[in-house]
């Protein structure tokens, strides 16, 4: 696809306010499309930005020592290490860059790592410092998917609101059986966005009665 020259305008999204100017400005001037992307874990990306192993504190308290501060009571250490990647990476990386391997506590429904405890099959790609796509295995074993929504639930009563609710049919799905199932969600619409140089996603939006 070449290269894509940056965009100097200003976005914000209701999930996320700033200006992109800021950004591209610090930028080598243009993103190169060209593969192959780079890949990164997770753990290394926040290593490399922030210079905190979020494995070598494993625990909330010790990881929001790490990070200079006491955490919010309703932040487990999972959402400690996605507040790192969505603050202090996200935004840097501006080239096209795949994030894998991400930890457990983030992935509640995503198949566990086949040779690596505590991680999970999952990538991320960003491009222009933000998040494009999203994709994992599905995990499909009914007592693990129990376990994982159990471990939700106390962040729930924590007082996390985005952390997932237990869901017995769910669970009693996939007792049923289901086969090994993958996935990939892409944001076309923050792509078109860069690709056409437009302020807001409201601008490449099909349907009328979304722009609003």
């Amino acid at each position: 696809m070449g290269r894509l020259r940056t965009i100097s305008s200003c976005w914000s999204p209701s999930w996320r306010s700033g200006c992109w100017g800021r950004r591209w400005s610090s930028a080598t001037g243009s993103i190169d499309l060209a593969p192959p992307w780079r890949r990164v874990t997770l753990r290394e990306a926040i290593r490399e930005r922030t210079g905190i192993d979020v494995v070598e504190h494993p625990s909330r308290e010790a990881l929001a020592a790490a990070m200079g501060g006491e955490p919010d009571p309703a932040e487990g250490w999972g959402k400690l290490v996605d507040g790192l990647l969505s603050k202090a990476v996200e935004p840097e990386l501006l080239q096209p860059t795949f994030v894998v391997d991400y930890p457990v506590e983030l992935s509640p429904f995503a198949k566990a790592h086949r040779s690596e405890p505590g991680l999970v099959e999952r990538w991320e790609a960003f491009v222009g410092g933000i998040e494009i796509a999203n994709s994992f295995s599905e995990l499909n074993d009914p007592d693990e998917q129990r376990r994982r929504f159990e471990q939700q639930a106390a962040e729930l009563a924590r007082g996390d609101e985005e952390a997932q609710p237990y869901d017995e049919a769910f669970v009693e799905a996939l007792e049923h059986g289901m086969p090994p199932t993958g996935g990939v969600g892409l944001g076309i619409d923050r792509l078109a966005m860069m690709l056409t140089g437009a302020r807001t996603l409201r601008e490449v939006v099909l349907f009328p009665a979304m722009r609003s």
